[in-house]
């Protein structure tokens, strides 16, 4: 089923996309184009007129049309009869546009490589397969001895938890899905900090939320940060002005700014969901990721009543699909209501393989903690060389750190910086409306060697920038 996007929307997602100097249909093409390529303009989405976008813009229709043929040509529009132009994504070539003797280097995407010895461990959960064999396979709610496995690692972490409690998922992204699709109703608030992880707030809407934002920032967000002030106090009274149904928040090392909430914000805020009736999602992710935090925090519903998502998605490997959810036994009993029209459960041999890992966690973390020491550490050193004028948080635990650029280019550096052979999330991927022009997410777990080229791909983007001038900036820069 296909989206309108109009006019009006359309122009808060572009920002401040004209440059000074050059086509106007080129860049306003090439803003289009970087939108579709992040998702913030999702596949099959159909564009306002161009008539209509024109007058919103205080363009000509021929400035519109040119650049709309221009998406056309590059795959990236195409024209139904009756329908107008509607984003489409073509191949992997036209997606990654880089120069043909250059790999291209993808910091979109925040995660480690798989553990060494995950191979090592399939093969030895091969061998409880067999045990499971005598069923159709079909598993809605996980494996008793993953259940198990995760309610005792809950438990260890200072939060009790039964296996009862526990419903095994398809990873994060899925388990936040049946979350929005049993507690949000069509035109209920719900809650999100302010960035947040992109993919958690479109559940959130696909369900049905208005969403009601709150501001983070990193613990020192520099001098574009906003929100570090007193978090848990917005969080307290936006429950209180917009009674949400529901609450989807990182408490720790969260994506993408990498802060965490201490013991006492914790409480303050599950005591003001409590009163209000919001269910709380916490999305654990990244929680096991410190660094060198130096504080020590259990779970959030260890402070409160509190649903918590998890997967090993960030810890293990992404291509190990498994993630779960804590929750109360009613609230597990209707996720399996809602869960029956969408899939059929988790394949077996993947929960197996994450029962045996969940015995070796420390071990993993231990591991990782190593890995994302040394990739911050590199990073933080590589950016302070080439970009003085940028503000790096030096985060403490997590994936990613949230840059201050010092100036809102955050979407024409990533378009900049497709071109020298880097593909990276622009900030505005992570907010709702076009906001986060400021800022930019990387990375803190890859190696040195490809810290290294990504840094050198943003400098030759940053440079390019320098070139041609950034206008001033009207609300857009007011808001971030």
């Amino acid at each position: 089923m296909e989206a309108n996007l109009s006019a009006r929307a359309l122009e808060t997602l572009l920002g401040a996309w004209r440059g000074d100097g050059g086509s106007a249909y080129r860049a306003l093409a090439d803003r289009i184009r970087l939108l579709i390529l992040d998702g913030r303009i999702p596949v099959d989405t159909r564009l306002p007129a161009e008539r209509d976008l024109a007058e919103r813009l205080g363009l000509s229709r021929t400035t519109v049309t040119a650049a709309y043929r221009e998406l056309r040509e590059q795959r990236m529009l195409r024209s139904i009869r009756g329908s107008g132009s509607v984003a489409r994504l073509p191949g992997a070539p036209a997606v990654l546009p880089v120069p043909p003797a250059a790999d291209y280097i993808d910091f979109s995407k925040a995660a480690l490589p798989a553990l060494p010895w995950l191979a090592d461990v399939a093969r030895d959960a091969v061998e409880d397969l067999p045990a499971h064999l005598g069923d159709s396979g079909f598993d809605p709610i996980g494996i008793p001895q993953l259940r198990e496995a995760i309610a005792e690692r809950y438990t260890a972490r200072g939060l009790p938890t039964d296996p009862e409690q526990v419903m095994v998922t398809l990873g994060a992204q899925h388990a936040i899905a049946l979350l929005s699709r049993a507690l949000v109703g069509r035109g209920d608030r719900a809650l999100i900090e302010a960035p947040t992880y992109p993919h958690a707030y479109e559940a959130l809407r696909a369900a049905g939320a208005r969403l009601v934002t709150v501001a983070t920032s990193p613990r020192d967000g520099g001098p574009d940060g906003f929100g570090a002030g007193d978090e848990a106090g917005d969080l307290v009274r936006a429950m209180g002005h917009a009674n949400p149904v529901a609450a989807y928040l990182m408490p720790d090392f969260h994506n993408p700014t990498g802060r965490s909430l201490g013991a006492e914000s914790r409480e303050r805020v599950l005591d003001a969901a409590a009163r209000q009736g919001t269910v709380v999602i916490a999305d654990e992710t990244t929680a096991e990721l410190d660094i060198d935090r130096g504080l020590a925090l259990h779970p959030l519903a260890a402070y409160g009543p509190a649903v918590m998502v998890g997967s090993v998605g960030k810890t293990v490997w992404g291509g190990i699909r498994v993630g779960w959810i804590r929750a109360d036994r009613p609230l597990i009993r209707r996720l399996l209501a809602v869960r029956s029209p969408g899939d059929l459960g988790t394949p077996i041999l993947e929960q197996l393989i994450v029962a045996r890992l969940l015995a070796r966690m420390d071990d993993i973390l231990d591991l990782r903690r190593e890995q994302l020491r040394a990739g911050r550490d590199h990073l933080e050193r590589r950016l302070a060389d080439a970009f003085p004028g940028w503000h790096v948080p030096h985060v403490d635990g997590g994936i990613a750190t949230w840059v201050g650029l010092g100036a809102p280019v955050s979407s024409q550096l990533a378009l900049a910086a497709r071109t020298q052979g880097l593909i990276v999330a622009a900030g505005p991927r992570f907010g709702i409306d076009g906001a986060f022009e400021r800022f930019l997410r990387l990375p803190i777990c890859y190696d040195a060697e490809s810290t290294d080229a990504a840094v050198q791909a943003l400098a030759r983007a940053w440079g390019s920038l320098a070139r041609t001038p950034v206008p001033d900036q009207s609300v857009l820069a007011a808001v971030v």
